[in-house]
């Protein structure tokens, strides 16, 4: 890591473990060593298992269901169908449009149609089979675009088939540029591809309501949705986040949860559901596949004069997080370049393909694709250095996106762009390990036919919630003596999913109350709510609640000190265990002080308001922060047989400060890992709204040996309005990897290559 460090709120506590070391999770022994307990291995006593009966079509009408074979089977102790559903028979994150159970129509091959409750697994599988369903087919929408356009396409809901259409357009529309380039691109849909399956435990209450044990990204939204679908006040839903074994976006919407609560509502005993690997595929949303169109005007020394673009989300049977993701792709859609006259349209839709929703990077990963490759056209079309180019139209500090926001924090994107051609680039040639080919492990090849090529990519993702939305998070830090020493307990509702939350909030207490000792609470939605982990929020968010609650003890502890010693608060800090005057050093221990009780607030953060859209898109302020990274990928590529592989992957990231920094080099490199799959493997296969790979046998992810080494540079470039200047992490690794490898392969072997993933077809 390199480059200077910021930390507006920087305090000196002299405890070890703070902000800006990498002090050890504390769970991460147990995960390495298998000991962790994951949502997957709850367990109850007299516990029932549940099941989901799915839709075999993507379209059809439900004529008929008759559920008496599956009551008739010894062990079966429940079979519900959307009759059953007491409260609202609608959920959804964003829209209100999905069906707990569906009613009359099905609009995606595995939609959920009815449940059972069982005594075991097996018994509960079996009476799915014996559930009868007479379906009338339907015709099947599934060309997003088609659906865009073609109004005589029958409507798949009341509002017809546009989840939103968004345009933005800046400065003149009849711009004319020196040099055009365009070209139509597209994304296929990819999966989370998380190991843990959705699962939870659902307990009745004594009080009619209901406890569960899950895994989630949003314990609060869940909670919402729940309640209403159960017809039950949000209070007598009570939720706690059990392990969970990765997320990336695909738990931010409902799964098992209304069904096994409802399950165990009926019976009176707890209800486990735990999906399979097919069935986790259908139950959870995926990446957007995309379609778009793009033209680039440019001077011919390489100023960019215009951007004009169409793109085609197809959000599938439900809305799911499609307008975010159509906000995000046509804010972002320009990417980090000033571009004086934009004309940015896109269009969400429905169709009966799977419902996709959010995922790492949504709604920026597939318009960074289509751009970069336009800046790499256009640096052919020009004869420059496409590192050049980019470099010549960087946005920096002080300039404008499309919608006309300044960006007032900085922006390193040429500084970032340097760095990257800066690091020394891999050896070519000499005597290279067969296995080292593209390959090479198969014997396919001795090194004929391999070309090396080199690819970049630079990307700007927006971080927490924007348009408006009320982004804020909730934290309880207590202080007490425990065993005779100070000992701090932080409570939030924020989910960890492996990004290492846990972690930063123990350091975030380690630096503002100055104790070794942090405990952090099950989070759960008995404490107020932290939105959801995703959009690189929680470090900022609910690190700024934590830091928020833990001054708040701090200011009571030093009052409470400062009254016992007849001094005034502002003289005194903690650090180390010790309460310490700035003129006198050390006045007591901190256990002396807590020894009348423990201190204990409760403070929400909200980072500065964001504004929606106008009607052209403009907003003065439509998202709240932006993040930035660059990759450079170096790639062996087998022309003859179309096989690649990876042989370097260079990043350089801007994070504002590096809170932790081991975990910020994990979320980089894991984050680059699902940039390389979605660049050269990963796709859902979608053929006539049928999934045909859903299993890890067919759809294939990067494993260890597919990563190649990577020079990770940490840039740190503090956000002045940011706790601790932070900046979100997670997600610029994943959408500047995947035009990064793409381009690499373009270098190598001339091909247009417009479509990710990148199959050998596409390449011979």
């Amino acid at each position: 890591m390199s480059g200077p460090t910021r930390t507006p709120q920087h305090l000196d506590t002299g405890i070890a473990g703070g902000i800006g070391e990498s002090p050890l999770r504390p769970d991460g022994t147990l995960k390495v060593r298998g000991e962790f307990a994951y949502s997957s291995d709850l367990w109850a006593e007299h516990m029932l298992w549940g099941a989901t009966l799915r839709s075999p079509h993507p379209h059809a009408r439900i004529t008929s269901i008759d559920v008496t074979g599956a009551l008739w089977l010894p062990g079966v102790r429940a079979v519900l169908t959307a009759a059953d559903v007491p409260g609202r028979n609608r959920y959804g994150v964003k829209q209100q449009d999905q069906p707990v159970l569906a009613e009359d129509v099905v609009r995606y091959r595995g939609e959920a149609v009815a449940l059972v409750a069982a005594e075991h697994p097996e018994i509960a599988r079996r009476a799915l089979d014996r559930i009868a369903v007479d379906y009338e087919v339907l015709p099947a929408s599934t060309d997003a675009e088609l659906a865009a356009h073609d109004r005589a396409l029958p409507p798949l809901h009341p509002g017809g088939n546009v989840v939103r259409h968004q345009v933005i357009r800046k400065g003149d529309p009849d711009a004319v540029a020196d040099v055009v380039v365009s070209g139509t691109y597209t994304v296929g849909m990819q999966d989370q591809a998380f190991l843990g399956p959705e699962s939870g435990l659902a307990i009745p209450a004594e009080d009619g309501g209901v406890d569960l044990y899950l895994a989630t990204q949003d314990l609060h939204s869940d909670r919402t949705q729940t309640a209403a679908a159960l017809g039950l006040d949000p209070e007598l839903v009570r939720m706690t986040l059990s392990g969970v074994g990765g997320a990336f976006g695909g738990r931010e919407d409902l799964s098992i949860q209304v069904h096994v609560c409802l399950l165990a509502l009926r019976t009176g005993r707890p209800v486990k559901m735990v999906y399979g690997r097919e069935e986790s595929f259908h139950g959870h949303v995926h990446r957007h596949p995309a379609k778009m169109y793009y033209e680039h005007g440019a001077t011919r020394d390489g100023e960019l004069v215009y951007v004009k673009a169409r793109q085609y989300f197809d959000g599938g049977a439900y809305a799911s997080k499609t307008p975010v993701v159509v906000g995000n792709a046509t804010t972002l859609g320009v990417g980090p370049y000033r571009v004086p006259n934009v004309d940015v349209e896109a269009w969400g839709l429905y169709t009966n393909n799977p419902p996709c929703g959010a995922m790492r990077g949504l709604g920026a990963v597939q318009p960074t694709f289509a751009y970069e490759s336009q800046m790499d056209r256009l640096a052919a079309e020009l004869g420059m250095d496409p590192v050049e180019l980019r470099i010549r139209n960087a946005i920096a500090e002080g300039d404008t996106i499309p919608t006309g926001q300044r960006i007032d924090h900085p922006a390193p994107v040429a500084e970032l762009l340097r760095r990257l051609t800066a690091i020394p680039l891999p050896a070519v040639g000499g005597d290279r390990d067969v296995r080292e080919l593209p390959g090479g492990v198969g014997g396919t090849t001795h090194g004929e036919g391999v070309v090396r090529g080199i690819g970049y990519g630079v990307t700007i993702k927006n971080i927490c919630y924007s348009e408006g939305a009320d982004d804020h998070s909730t934290a309880r830090v207590r202080l007490a003596l425990v065993g005779g020493e100070p000992l701090a307990e932080v409570h939030t509702a924020a989910a960890e999913v492996g990004q290492g939350l846990v972690t930063v909030q123990q350091q975030i207490a380690r630096t503002e109350l100055g104790v070794e000792r942090v405990t952090i609470h099950p989070n759960d939605t008995s404490v107020g709510p932290a939105g959801s982990s995703s959009a690189s929020r929680q470090t900022y968010v609910t690190g700024g609640a934590v830091q928020a609650a833990c001054a708040a003890v701090r200011d009571a502890v030093l009052l409470r000190a400062a009254e016992l010693h007849g001094v005034t608060p502002a003289a005194l800090s903690l650090q180390g265990g010790k309460i310490v005057s700035a003129t006198a050093g050390v006045l007591a221990d901190l256990a002396e002080v807590l020894g009348d009780g423990p201190v204990e607030h409760t403070r929400e953060y909200h980072h500065r308001p964001t504004f929606p859209m106008g009607a052209d898109g403009a907003s003065e302020r439509v998202q709240v922060q932006h993040a930035f990274s660059a990759h450079r990928a170096v790639v062996d590529v087998d022309v003859e047989l179309g096989l690649v592989k990876v042989v370097r992957l260079d990043c350089v990231q801007d994070v504002g400060k590096a809170v932790n920094p081991d975990a910020v080099l994990g979320q980089i490199q894991g984050g680059s890992a699902q940039g390389l799959g979605l660049a050269v493997m990963e796709e859902v296969q979608v053929v006539d709204g049928a999934m045909r790979n859903a299993s890890f046998t067919d759809y294939l992810i990067p494993t260890a040996l597919d990563m190649p080494p990577m020079e990770i540079d940490v840039v740190e470039r503090g956000d002045p309005h940011a706790p601790y200047g932070v900046r979100g992490v997670g997600e610029p690794p994943t959408i500047s990897t995947t035009p990064a490898v793409v381009a690499a392969i373009r270098a190598a072997t001339g091909r247009d290559l417009t479509h990710v993933p990148v199959a050998p077809h596409h390449i011979v």
